[in-house]
């Protein structure tokens, strides 16, 4: 598999023992923060595929760049949603093989998220396997803020992971989480110091790696299929979603992170 040439906004090493462990590193726009783009959501949808096609992956680590983990979709990308169909027909398709691609993908995945963690590199984040933060990663769902339904990954996994009560309050909100508080209260695996993020992610990474991989990848699927009875809870989520791209209350959100002041829904 020739990921460098397949791959513009992914940096893609191997590393581990027969280079086994596939480091996927989402790149920083400007050296900041990786941002979904066209080309940036696409990729990051795809991969998943690839990654459970490739015979010599055992295991895929997704980290991200610069000041943060991911840094959510780019507003260039979201105003063409607001106004081409084409485009929001082709996005609604890409989030939901991301979502479907990362719960079907037989190789084991571990997220090890820094920073800010938002966005289509945050539905990765947590719908990974194990899903390590540091202690002061800032974990957002944005989609109310933006005046959209909270579709992506939000439906299928928070309840599952975090309870309903404290899904609702984070997603209604829009109030982050701390990787501290996530992890207790079961939204991630592990916190950790940020000194220890990307050695505990390649300790677990290789572990999972050196593991019988008929035992992992079959736990991993049975596991999964709490996610996939979900499966139509999150169709419906996303399709509101979408729905409210085409609304009235998306364009001012778009319009209030353009001019950094708080959105007026009226």
């Amino acid at each position: 598999m020739d990921y460098a040439a397949r791959y513009q906004t992914l940096a893609i090493e191997r590393r581990g023992a027969n280079g086994a462990v596939l480091d996927i590193r989402m790149r920083a726009t400007n050296g900041k923060l990786p941002t979904a783009g066209h080309d940036g959501h696409r990729e990051l949808a795809e991969i998943w595929r690839d990654v459970s096609a490739d015979d010599t992956v055992r295991c895929a680590v997704l980290r991200g760049e610069g000041m943060g983990f991911s840094g959510g979709g780019d507003l260039a990308m979201v105003q063409d949603m607001t106004t081409d169909d084409a485009v929001r027909q082709r996005v609604w398709k890409e989030a939901r093989d991301l979502v479907y691609n990362i719960i079907n993908c037989d190789k084991p995945i571990v997220s090890a998220m820094h920073g800010p963690a938002v966005g289509a590199g945050l539905v990765a984040g947590l719908l990974a396997d194990i899903s390590i933060a540091t202690k002061n990663a800032k974990i957002v769902d944005g989609h109310t803020r933006l005046g959209v339904a909270a579709g992506d990954h939000a439906a299928i996994v928070w309840p599952l992971l975090c309870g309903m009560a404290k899904a609702k309050y984070h997603l209604l909100l829009c109030e982050p989480v701390s990787g501290e508080e996530a992890e207790r209260i079961g939204l991630v695996s592990l916190a950790v110091d940020e000194a220890e993020l990307l050695p505990r992610a390649y300790e677990v990474a290789d572990r999972l790696a050196a593991g019988s991989q008929s035992a992992i990848r079959l736990t991993k699927y049975a596991l999964n299929n709490w996610l996939r009875q979900a499966g139509p809870t999150f169709d419906a989520s996303l399709a509101l979603e979408f729905m409210g791209f085409a609304g009235a209350d998306v364009r001012e959100g778009v319009a209030s992170l353009r001019e950094r002041r708080a959105p007026n829904f009226g």
